[in-house]
Order: structure tokens, then sequence, then C-alpha cells
């Protein structure tokens, strides 16, 4: 699981950190990758995960029992006189007392996978946002605390980057999410492009649904631009870590721009060197 981080836009621990934060940053995506996979049914075949959670094998495909029970577990993570079953919490208990992580983000990001199990469509762009809090803006401010940088505007920054970033894998996934019977393109928007969902069934996009990629694009490019003095708030080896967040949701946008906005053949995905090219660019904006 943790071997997926790899395929993320962005850099989730590179090896310029110190060890000590690698670590944690690890322990948390592991969190939030199991988390994901959980929601999405996308946990390894056989109901291991069921099993260390403690529930029977065959409950490994009832995604709300399973979040349930993780939520469970994710508290003992919390209670000094109890021991957490599935190694991946195990690991993140010192990250979570080493730097007085509070459970907030943590149940945040299961309360959206259970948002997902009950809303497969967004209404209104203000309705997408209000998911991203839950499914996105945990990971910035548990960042945070894990580099002992959290403040008030360093969250409102990071919020605003970390929205973005969830919107940019919604545009790159329109394809596979509608499999998932999943569409996180706003109907008011949708309604307001002329797109259907039968139009996010095709092959390719259409002109109305590559129009709307977009202008959703463009919202989430406001969005990085919002978030990036976060860059410039910081300073050493923290600064590269938070450019590389920043320059690999500008370089997915790229990626999304280059394909002329049709996301709908595959993913389009950014190169290892138009990241770098986005990390020397925000690094010289924010220095």
């Amino acid at each position: 699981m943790l071997d997926k981080a790899a395929h993320e836009n962005f850099p989730v621990a590179p090896f310029f950190l110190p060890r000590a934060w690698r670590t944690d940053l690890m322990a948390v995506y592991g969190y939030a990758r199991l988390v994901d996979d959980i929601g999405d049914g996308d946990l390894a075949p056989g109901g291991a995960d069921a099993e260390l959670l403690g529930l029977d094998r065959d409950r490994a495909d009832d995604a709300l029992a399973m979040l349930d029970a993780f939520e469970a577990d994710l508290r003992r993570v919390f209670r000094p006189e109890a021991e957490p079953r599935h190694p991946l919490l195990r690991a993140l208990r010192p990250t979570v007392h080493r730097h007085g992580l509070d459970q907030e983000p943590f149940l945040g990001l299961i309360e959206a996978n259970r948002q997902d199990q009950r809303i497969r469509r967004y209404a209104t762009y203000q309705d997408l946002l209000d998911y991203c809090e839950l499914s996105a803006n945990p990971v910035g401010r548990l960042v945070l605390g894990i580099t002992g940088t959290a403040s008030p505007e360093r969250i409102r920054h990071s919020d605003a980057i970390c929205t973005a970033l969830q919107i940019i894998e919604h545009l790159q996934d329109v394809a596979e999410d509608l499999r998932r019977d999943r569409v996180y393109l706003p109907a008011e928007d949708m309604k307001r492009f002329g797109v259907t969902e039968a139009d996010l069934a095709a092959p390719r996009g259409g002109v109305r649904l590559r129009a709307l990629v977009a202008k959703e694009a463009e919202r989430a490019a406001a969005l990085l631009n919002e978030g990036t003095p976060l860059v410039g708030s910081v300073h050493g080896r923290l600064k590269v870590l938070l450019a590389g967040f920043v320059a690999g949701g500008r370089a997915a946008l790229r990626a999304v721009a280059a394909a002329g906005h049709d996301v709908l053949p595959g993913p389009p995905r950014p190169t290892k060197l138009s990241l770098l090219r986005e990390v020397g660019a925000t690094l010289r904006r924010e220095g």
C-alpha cells in the first residue's frame, strides 16, 4: 500500500527530508491511503484487512462496516491502554504521540469515505468544496502538525492547496470515477455547459465536456495560487516539500491542458521533468 505513494501527483516523503519526517509522513500517507482504499473497494483480495480489524473476511466488501471498524481501531491509537489491530495504525501511533496530533483530521478522512458511500453526485461547487474539507484538507493540516508549523494563516493556505489537489485528481479521474458510479463535476456546472453523464461515458471528451474541464481546472489553479504563499512562509527543506505539493498540482494541470482537457481516454499525468520545472518556478516566485 505504501508503494502507491510513488504514483501521486505530488511528492509524499522525498529523500531530502529528515528521516523522522519521512517516517511520520509515510505513516500518515499509509493511513490516508488505506481509508481511501476501503472507501473505494480497492483493498487487496482475500479479506486480510477485514480480519485485522476484527471482522469476518467476507465483510471486506462492506465499506461502511469496514470504515466503522477502522474508526474503532483508530481510536485505540489515542488510548494509551489499547493496542491498534491494524499494522498501519500501529505504525501511526508513534507519529500521533510524537507530535500531539488531534483525532479530528483522521476522523475527517473516514467521514469523507462514508460520504462517498451515500453521496455520489454534487449539486454545486460549494458542495464539492465542503466534501474536500473532509477528504483533502485534513492531510495538509497533518503535514503542518508533523513539521510543527501550524498557524491559522498557514492552515488557510494549506486548505486551498489541498482542495485544489483534490479537484485536480477528480478532473484526471472523471472516467474512473464514473465507473464507480461517482461524479465529482458539480451538476450545476454540467448543466451550464450542456454536459450529461452520457458525455462522461464516451471514449473521448466532446467540446462541451472539455470546456467544462477547462473551467474546473481554472478554479483549481486559482486555489493553488491562493495557497502558494504557504511556501514562502516556511524555510529550508520544508519549503521545498511544500513547493513540491504546489508544483504537483500545477504540473498536473499542465498535463490536462496538454491533452486538450480531454480526460476520458485516461488520466493525463505530468512527467517528472515537468514536476521539477514547476518546483523550480514555485521556489523562484516564493523565495
